[in-house]
């Protein structure tokens, strides 16, 4: 019990930091001289970034604070639920599920889901005032790892459902 344990406990934490990885980092949507995430665009000319933050000049911008806003939320909540988790295991009696840490886990895979999902539907939209060298991009790894961070949180919320405390 102590091993699935501590491989449940490593799983959310490998969740959590891939949601913080994938909502921190400049690779949403990368090139041979950009990177741009859901915050900032980076051109790199001679070894030199210049950074520019996303404007609400944007005339996608709403959308690109849906995706903002719900990968924030997806990272506050998958904290939330490995707090949830801790407190449960010395507050459940014996037998019961942990179904509240899966009810928050099942909240952030949603809030990953739509977020990733709202990007990927519209990356064109949103680079298409940029210099057309952006739309000739593709998606960067943290896209990917959101994509990833959606499979794990849900596994995790099914794993919490199916769990029931021990001796």
């Amino acid at each position: 019990m102590l091993v699935l344990l501590a491989f449940i406990i490593v799983f959310h934490i490998t969740s959590a930091a891939l949601l913080f990885i994938s909502t921190i980092d400049n690779a949403w949507w990368t090139g041979d001289t950009f990177s741009t995430d859901i915050w900032k665009t980076c051109n790199y000319t001679g070894g030199v970034a210049n950074c520019t933050d996303i404007s609400s000049n944007n005339d996608y911008y709403q959308a690109i604070q849906t995706v903002q806003a719900t990968m924030i939320l997806a990272t506050i909540l998958c904290c939330i639920g490995l707090f949830v988790f801790v407190l449960q295991l010395f507050r459940l009696k014996q037998g019961e599920r942990f179904v509240f840490t899966a009810i928050v886990q099942l909240l952030s895979c949603l809030c990953v889901m739509i977020g990733a999902s709202v990007y990927s539907a519209l990356h064109t939209e949103f680079h298409a005032k940029g210099p057309q060298i952006m739309k000739s991009g593709s998606y960067g790894y943290s896209f990917i790892l959101a994509w990833i961070a959606f499979a794990f949180t849900f596994i995790s919320s099914i794993m919490y459902l199916i769990l029931r405390k021990r001796k």
